[in-house]
């Protein structure tokens, strides 16, 4: 999995005066557990952009001023409730020994002929959660749909692999084709039924 570097430095106060004088100062005020004890840090605001507005995921490389790197993923995220600001951010300390959970985002690949036939896309798990190694962290799921007929579906089970645990039913469907309005005859037979459902359109629910 891909990562990303935060440079920061370790906050010698934690209490309410010191937190709001960082936020004040464009800074945002994080912590890592996972380790021997809580790691307490701050960096620029900016230096999350490509954190957390992303619908990608990613693992972090924190670099402290003293010279301290930590491994981690991100946890939990802050946001201010009016401004949307990041206000806090918590991590979760790697180690190459211990799994850690995280969400993964799904990629489709190919072009379904469900939908050349006036199918519906409907894209239902944009992410799911894994459980793995650090080293077994997979940038994406990448579902090849392809082959996706009218009517047809992947659910989670087609995705088990023994590098991670997959943290959902098997039978949780990650995207499927519906009959639509549009539908056309598919490989010389009907599919589906006659529905009420909108024009056919490759977009998600």
């Amino acid at each position: 999995m891909k990562s990303i570097t935060i440079k920061g430095s370790e906050r010698e106060s934690v209490g309410k005066k010191a937190t709001k004088a960082l936020r004040n100062a464009g800074k945002v005020p994080c912590v890592v557990y996972g380790g021997e004890k809580p790691l307490h840090f701050s960096a620029d605001e900016l230096s999350f952009r490509d954190l957390v507005y992303t619908p990608n995921a990613h693992t972090v490389v924190i670099e402290l001023e003293n010279g301290t790197k930590v491994d981690a993923i991100m946890q939990d995220i802050q946001f201010h409730p009016v401004t949307d600001k990041i206000i806090h951010i918590d991590f979760y300390q790697l180690f190459a020994d211990k799994e850690v959970t995280m969400s993964i985002p799904v990629r489709l690949l190919g072009n379904s002929p469900g939908v050349k036939n006036g199918g519906r896309l409907l894209f239902r798990n944009r992410k799911l959660t894994v459980k793995a190694l650090p080293a077994n962290l997979v940038d994406f799921f990448d579902v090849d749909i392809s082959e996706l007929k009218i009517g047809g579906n992947i659910k989670v089970a087609s995705l088990k692999s023994d590098d991670f645990t997959l943290l959902h039913p098997d039978n949780t469907v990650v995207v499927q084709v519906k009959t639509s309005r549009n539908t056309v005859v598919e490989d010389d037979e009907e599919e589906g039924e006659e529905g009420a459902e909108a024009p056919a359109e490759a977009a998600a629910e």
